[in-house]
């Protein structure tokens, strides 16, 4: 694992050092790789909006579609109980 040097405001360290103290994390090292991974995932959730926003318009959505679905997720289900 690599190593990484920051700089805080006291500000910042003393609360980085609070959400630590309150036992919700080990170290500061954890609490700032689960930040970052946490602001990862709202990137990327943000990338697919914006593509789906972007992306043609889809069929309208009926019965028989969810049915469809469901379908498949029993087939997918059943396949993978078997493997």
């Amino acid at each position: 694992m690599s190593t990484m040097n920051i700089s805080l405001p006291n500000t910042l360290k003393s609360f980085v050092e609070e959400q630590v103290n309150q036992g919700l994390h080990g170290t500061t090292s954890e609490y700032l790789r689960q930040l970052i991974r946490k602001d990862k995932d709202r990137l990327q959730l943000r990338s697919l909006l914006v593509a789906g926003a972007s992306s043609a318009p889809a069929d309208m959505a009926d019965a028989a579609s969810f049915e469809g679905l469901r379908e498949r997720v029993r087939l997918a289900t059943t396949a993978g109980s078997l493997g």
